[in-house]
């Protein structure tokens, strides 16, 4: 390995991940965004670069298309838009990114849900001459619902209402205060023109009244948390590893990766659903013995005791476990093209645990123009954003999705062909909980196996 070579592997191993999601409505030039943040900070390859230079010039342009940097599929480039959610790795000296260009149209909000899920951050881009929309507020709401800690208002298109400061402070106000009222904790808002690349990596000589950071600047600075090892210790056990050779003719181990929190040998955990308790004496990792492992490793423990478990189930320390319910009230994201309906059996899938299910009750809808509730609704279609109530044949350890977004979160499935009918979130829905009123768990009905 050259010197060069190896001075990079460090400055990369030193540098922090930033994932972070772009979404806005259609035409508010997210993909352009993205193109310009990569072409300008040199983290686009030459072929690459010559791919989209022709691409362009076969479409009539002068200039090279940056959007097509990440429209990577063909209807996108025919259509100028974004359906799938596109993944970009780039890094600069000073972090590394992972990023999730997720679509606008409406019918594809659903997509934003998996881009935003594990975000730390979610640009969402605004065009000026439009300002608020309801796709923007629906977006801020899916931020809000995730728990991203940070937000930033990307005001694009400046180059189009002449770098005017009030359009810029009014949509700045409106937005600031609708995602406030969700309980968003940061928002940081930024004048830009991706297409002229104002303030996205270089600072804009056509807007000096502006004086924060560029776009680059703000995802190169702005805090990043991983310290999931001072959320509360959780271990949902993936496989059973039990040898039975000649050399580990008494090997029990579970395997899995640590989803949040720290496990340490000789501590005494509990066992869920089924409450029983062990102690650990045995971590091994990369096929070595450890004394202590944290998230987000993939470890095999070994308790003392011979204890029946198997996939599904998890670990947590005894003093700090998860109590178990089969009454799950929950916000969900609908994502299916078919209708969430009272009464409709599914399949529930929690960590490494999937169980059946029975929707109880659907409580409310959130309108996103007022964040009033329509009551009642009976059912939920594609993207809508609602609370359920469900009932689940077993037993299931779940935290608030406030306090761990990896075990307070759910899938649920339609058990006839697999698809996934909605991402749930357990527990109380925005940070402030001003937008959702709680509902009461409605009593079993008669009828039920479960």
């Amino acid at each position: 390995m050259s010197t060069s070579t190896e001075q990079l592997t460090e400055q990369l191993a030193a540098t922090t991940l930033l994932r972070f999601a772009t979404a806005g409505s259609v035409d508010d030039g997210k993909s352009t965004l993205v193109g310009r943040l990569l072409h300008d900070s040199k983290s686009v390859l030459v072929d690459q670069l010559e791919a989209v230079e022709h691409a362009s010039r076969s479409r009539g342009q002068e200039a090279p298309d940056l959007a097509l940097l990440t429209d990577g599929l063909r209807a996108e480039r025919e259509q100028g838009i974004t359906i799938d959610v596109a993944y970009r790795y780039f890094a600069t000296p000073r972090r590394r990114f992972i990023l999730a260009d997720t679509p606008g149209h409406v019918q594809y909000t659903r997509n934003m849900v998996t881009g935003a899920s594990t975000a730390e951050l979610a640009v969402v881009l605004v065009d000026a001459r439009n300002g608020v929309v309801e796709q923007t507020r629906r977006h801020a709401a899916v931020a809000a619902l995730l728990r991203v800690p940070h937000v930033v208002l990307a005001v694009n298109k400046m180059d189009l209402v002449e770098y005017r400061e009030p359009v810029f402070a009014a949509i700045a106000e409106e937005f600031t205060t609708y995602a406030s009222e969700l309980g968003v904790p940061e928002i940081t808002a930024i004048p830009i023109s991706a297409l002229a690349g104002d303030n996205v990596v270089e600072p804009s000589a056509n807007m000096d009244w502006y004086g924060g950071p560029t776009v680059l600047e703000h995802l190169e600075t702005v805090p990043v948390s991983h310290d999931l090892t001072a959320c509360h210790a959780r271990f949902p056990v993936q496989y059973v590893i039990r040898p039975q050779t000649a050399e580990h003719p008494d090997y029990r181990g579970y395997a899995g990766q640590i989803a949040a929190g720290a496990f340490r040998v000789g501590e005494e955990i509990t066992v869920l659903p089924s409450g029983k308790t062990s102690t650990i004496t045995g971590i091994d990792a990369l096929g070595e013995a450890v004394d202590i492992a944290w998230a987000p490793q993939s470890v095999t423990i070994r308790l003392a005791d011979d204890i029946d478990i198997s996939r599904g189930d998890l670990l947590a320390p005894s003093g700090d476990a998860p109590p178990t319910t089969q009454d799950i009230e929950a916000t969900v994201c609908h994502v299916a093209d078919h209708p969430l309906a009272v009464g409709q059996r599914v399949l529930l899938k929690h960590t490494t645990r999937t169980v059946k299910a029975i929707v109880k009750e659907i409580p409310s809808r959130l309108t996103l123009d007022d964040l009033s509730q329509h009551p009642n609704p009976g059912q939920l279609v594609a993207n809508d954003i609602g609370r359920v109530v469900v009932r689940t044949a077993e037993p299931l350890a779940l935290d608030a999705y406030a306090d761990s977004r990896r075990t307070g979160s759910f899938l649920l499935i339609d058990p006839a062909d697999g698809t996934t009918l909605a991402a749930g979130m357990a527990g109380e829905s925005f940070a402030t909980a001003k937008a959702v009123a709680v509902v009461e768990t409605a009593d079993e009905e008669e009828g039920w196996d479960f």
